[in-house]
């Protein structure tokens, strides 16, 4: 009995689960939910930033109105990787695998880069997260952003893995669908801060 258990392994080795069957996965849904309460967090987030700053007395931000140099790069910077992740998918579907793993590689990449972009703005404001109220609705709110990419970026180099693997094919590519998914909310999000953080002080300070 076990000899012949050995011999099914042997022709069909146990594959990586990548979804229930079905149009949805449960994997799909949870995502989703995930999504909408996530969402929601940063809601409370940007909705607290933008009250406290047009009730503020002072100069909003203390350091005077924000640099969009650096941030619409890295805003093209992460919209540009979600592209990718996107076009993986889509190759899997094809069966291009060589450009699925490309695809998902540049989008790593891509998002490393955004990830230390972003590291790199911490550094050159010259407070910290105690300092006032604006600089502890700026941490929170791209640090809480910051927590979703690095989780976003442990997802992508998984999926890199697996498709670089042969895991994925047309019919079995739900987890690349998940990780897209989640990965485009974090870009969805970061439109949202970045016009928050990075356009609505010209906005206030206009109307001043």
């Amino acid at each position: 009995m076990s000899d012949i258990l050995r011999d099914d392994t042997c022709e069909h080795p146990a594959r990586l689960p990548v979804g229930s069957a079905g149009e949805r996965s449960g994997g799909w849904f949870g995502c989703l939910a995930l999504i909408v309460t996530e969402g929601s967090l940063f809601g409370y987030l940007i909705f607290s930033y933008l009250y406290l700053a047009s009730q503020s007395g002072t100069t909003w931000p203390p350091e005077g109105l924000p640099k969009l140099g650096l941030g619409l790069v890295n805003t093209a910077i992460l919209l540009s990787s979600s592209v990718f992740v996107w076009l993986c998918e889509r190759c899997v579907r094809r069966r291009r695998l060589h450009w699925a793993v490309v695809s998902m590689s540049v989008a790593l990449v891509l998002g490393v880069t955004f990830a230390g972009i972003q590291l790199k703005e911490w550094h050159n404001h010259p407070y910290g997260l105690t300092a006032h109220l604006y600089g502890s609705l700026y941490f929170t709110i791209t640090g809480f952003h910051l927590a979703h990419v690095a989780v976003g970026l442990v997802g992508l180099a998984l999926l890199l893995l697996w498709t670089a693997l042969g895991f994925f094919d047309e019919k079995r590519c739900v987890a690349l669908t998940i990780g897209g998914l989640y990965w485009h909310f974090v870009d969805l999000v970061w439109l949202f801060i970045f016009a928050t953080l990075y356009l609505s002080p010209y906005l206030l300070r206009g109307r001043a």
